[in-house]
């Protein structure tokens, strides 16, 4: 499509322009692209040639950068001119960010409150260079991310008492006997999140107090800066005018004798004056081998509460939200599928509406259960089915419409061992039960019944597409719950 500017009235509605807009990213975008990533923005306001629009949340932002930068900017030199602007507004935790947008830059340039840099990025805890301590007023980084809220941790009954405990320290942080309080878990079930959770919260309700959050291992690397720099006095003293530590993954400090050393001093420090301790840590502190004993008994004096996987329901609740997040709609069927079979944790959860979100809009697929099958396994690491042989059978009895009790019976009947043999594939396939026990449960059958049943209906798929719908719809049934 040849190159178009469009006369541009300063005063015009932002709606018209912004309308405008589509209408070019439209004719070069597929038509679940355009829905997906560009219809939820909102126009708000046009000054001269800057037009500010509303987005979700900044995914939106990143999103549209990494895949469709070259449209958008094409759409806004077409309808702007070469000096035009698009500010994103984004509405997240209900406070207002701007992101300013030129095209003539590859990425947006984020605008945030000034906070004074830090001598090294990469370590934030290195803020107590750049501070006198001996004073009481610290200019630092808390490091703490504000996406990380109560209101967007979704509680079930695998975090129930993590996430209560959390809650009460936030309220009161070192008032409580909860201190420390210790928080473990797998990967990815969202300990960060719940940790980060209260320093935000802990800021929101008491801005004067001094909130670090930092990860075990940078704790350990900025201390070795410092014994290099021979400043360990400033950096134990930068973290003993804390009046909450929150402390990610302390299982990095395991063998780390000097360190846990220093750390140890810093706790009694800050514990002896009142100040709140967060720890988190893939396993509970008995189980910290190449900890220092009198580190883990420290760790035990407040409440140490774990985190398990989710549980079904509460995986249900996950996708939905997150679904809500990245502006994906989805069937209740599909979002029972991946909460069935997309077990371990919350980050192959995102991970995998990730992927779908990124295989629907840049291969401009439909969003079917063959698609969500195929990302679930490349996604989940844990990919089950949780259904017995009995409901496999009713099932297939079901979907064939042959009464249960046949199958079991010996009944050779043409429909009835066609049941019987799809079913015991099923088990085999869906289940991990053994070849016995799979016999047990039809009429107390022997393993070789069960092995030539598998051969026959493997058989009848490759050379029957009837048998081989049949089978795949009551297995897409079977995995989706709704038998």
């Amino acid at each position: 499509m040849s190159s178009r500017v469009i006369s541009l009235d300063l005063n015009s509605d932002p709606k018209n322009i912004w309308r405008n807009c589509l209408n070019s990213i439209k004719e070069n975008v597929p038509a679940i692209t355009y829905n997906t990533w560009f219809l939820p923005i909102k126009p708000i306001e046009l000054v001269n040639k800057t037009l500010k629009i509303q987005v979700p949340n900044n995914f939106f932002i990143e999103w549209i950068e990494e895949h469709y930068n070259t449209v958008i900017n094409k759409a806004v030199k077409e309808v702007l001119g070469e000096s035009g602007k698009l500010i994103y507004i984004i509405l997240e935790n209900q406070e207002e960010e701007d992101v300013d947008f030129t095209p003539a830059n590859a990425s947006p340039v984020v605008e945030t409150k000034p906070v004074k840099p830090l001598n090294n990025p990469e370590s934030p805890s290195l803020s107590f260079l750049q501070t006198e301590t001996d004073g009481e007023d610290l200019d630092f980084n808390s490091n703490l991310k504000p996406k990380y809220q109560f209101d967007n941790y979704i509680k079930g009954e695998s975090n129930q008492l993590a996430r209560a405990a959390a809650y009460a320290v936030s309220e009161n942080p070192g008032e409580t006997s909860f201190n420390p309080l210790f928080i473990y878990g797998g990967v990815g079930l969202g300990k960060t999140h719940l940790i980060q959770a209260i320093g935000n919260r802990i800021l929101t309700k008491y801005p004067s107090k001094k909130v670090l959050y930092i990860a075990a291992s940078d704790f350990g690397s900025n201390f070795v800066d410092a014994i290099q720099m021979n400043r360990v006095n400033e950096f134990s003293n930068f973290y003993k005018k804390m009046d909450v530590l929150v402390i990610d993954d302390i299982q990095f400090l395991i063998n780390k004798e000097k360190t846990q050393d220093l750390f140890f001093h810093i706790f009694n420090t800050l514990h002896q004056l009142g100040k709140q301790i967060i720890l988190s840590s893939d396993k509970p502190p008995k189980d910290l081998k190449g900890l220092n004993e009198r580190l883990i008994s420290r760790f035990q004096w407040g409440l140490s509460a774990d985190i398990q996987p989710p549980d079904f329901e509460t995986r249900m609740a996950i996708l939905k939200n997150k679904c809500n997040k990245f502006g994906i709609q989805l069937q209740h069927g599909h979002v029972e599928y991946i909460a069935y079979n997309v077990t371990s944790n919350i980050r192959e959860l995102e991970g995998c509406l990730i992927k779908l979100l990124a295989s629907s809009s840049l291969g401009a697929k439909e969003i079917d259960m063959t698609l969500i099958k195929k990302i679930v396994k490349e996604i989940s690491t844990t990919r089950q089915v949780n259904v017995s042989i009995d409901q496999i059978t009713k099932a297939v009895c079901d979907y064939l419409k042959v009464d249960e009790n046949k199958v079991r019976e010996k009944n050779r009947r043409k429909e009835v061992v066609l049941a019987r043999q799809i079913a015991m594939y099923l088990s085999k396939v869906i289940t991990k039960s053994s070849l016995k026990t799979i016999g047990l449960h039809f009429g107390g059958r022997d393993h070789s019944t069960v092995i030539h049943s598998f051969d026959s209906v493997t058989q009848m798929i490759q050379e029957d597409m009837n048998i081989k719908e049949v089978v795949e719809s009551i297995k897409s049934k079977i995995e989706i719950g709704s038998t």
